[in-house]
């Protein structure tokens, strides 16, 4: 599925396959990033953090190109790559993972000030505490490590290191699951909070059709690593056009008790030929079986499903219930 292009984007990808050997797990995704944010969707297994990766330039892709604004990561000279490094940076599920355990808060922080500005001694101490301070942490907490942080303070810990480059885009992988609701809620006020402040892009990538309603402008729905659909995020959740998206919807618990709706099979591998959901799909015909659907354009989005209207009906009539 192709994204659009626009002139400010910071991060995108055309038509990328990743690959591990000779199983490809992602294929011919294309999407871009900008100063607003951008929500990657799906269940576990879908490619979105083998596609994060490769966005960081932590993967090489089999065939397509991950650009950095107008310019082919792979391309890049040194200096290129250090201000790439500098202007996107990774916020992972458990901030421990970006934390050095034996390094207390003001280590982790002041590395990460010393390798990209050169910051003096004097000057970083004072930086730190500032850092801390933006993302909701009392200065005091500078000198512990990561097993004397909560899971939430260690994860404000990380995305102060992260800032403290001072970047343009952040890689949110899951920021906030393994987290209690509590502290999720407050981590999307801050994540919130910092994107208004600074312009600061994001992309994230999650399976909470929640949080990403709240964070994103536009989505992007990954099936079996492929693009099913995208386009507005709160038209891709109130009104579905690809039966998966339909499907990760209704699988939300509503309040009230109510159990989720059924939207189909809910475990299955993707099919070899015809269209990779069609063993999940309700609405799979011989059509499905038997050739794959390429990505149109219905009600404003961008979605791979010959079914797609059938599917926005089902969607509308589900709301209407």
């Amino acid at each position: 599925m192709t994204g659009r292009e626009t002139g400010s984007a910071v991060l995108g990808a055309d038509r990328v396959t990743l690959a591990y050997g000779a199983t490809a797990v992602v294929h011919e995704v294309s999407l871009t990033v900008d100063a607003g944010g951008v929500g990657l969707i799906g269940e576990s297994g879908s490619g979105k953090t083998t596609l994060a990766r490769a966005l960081l330039g932590l993967l090489r892709p089999r065939s397509g190109t991950i650009r950095y604004g107008s310019r082919d990561l792979a391309a890049l000279d040194r200096t290129g790559r250090a201000e790439f490094r500098r202007a996107v940076q990774p916020v992972f599920q458990d901030g421990s993972e970006a934390l050095d355990p034996r390094m207390t808060a003001a280590a982790s922080i002041g590395e990460a000030l010393t390798t990209h500005h050169r910051i003096g001694r004097d000057r970083r101490r004072a930086r730190v505490a500032e850092l801390l301070d933006d993302v909701g942490l009392d200065p005091a907490l500078a000198d512990r490590r990561p097993h004397q942080m909560s899971g939430g303070q260690r994860q404000r810990v990380a995305i102060a290191r992260a800032l403290a480059v001072e970047p343009r885009l952040l890689v949110l992988d899951e920021p906030t699951s393994a987290l209690d609701v509590t502290v999720q809620a407050r981590i999307l006020d801050l994540l919130e909070r910092l994107a208004a402040e600074r312009g600061l892009g994001h992309l994230l990538i999650t399976h909470n059709l929640g949080v990403v309603d709240r964070l994103c402008r536009t989505s992007h729905v990954l099936f079996a690593g492929r693009v099913v659909e995208s386009g507005p995020t709160r038209d891709l959740l109130v009104r579905p056009a690809h039966p998966y998206t339909l499907a990760l919807r209704d699988a939300v618990p509503r309040l009230g008790g109510e159990p989720p709706r059924a939207s189909g099979r809910t475990e299955a591998a993707p099919a070899e030929t015809g269209c990779p959901f069609r063993l999940r799909c309700p609405l799979a015909a011989d059509r499905c079986r038997e050739e794959a659907p390429e990505d149109r354009e219905v009600a404003g989005r961008r979605v791979a499903c010959h079914r797609a209207e059938d599917v926005l009906e089902r969607a509308g009539h589900a709301q209407r219930q």
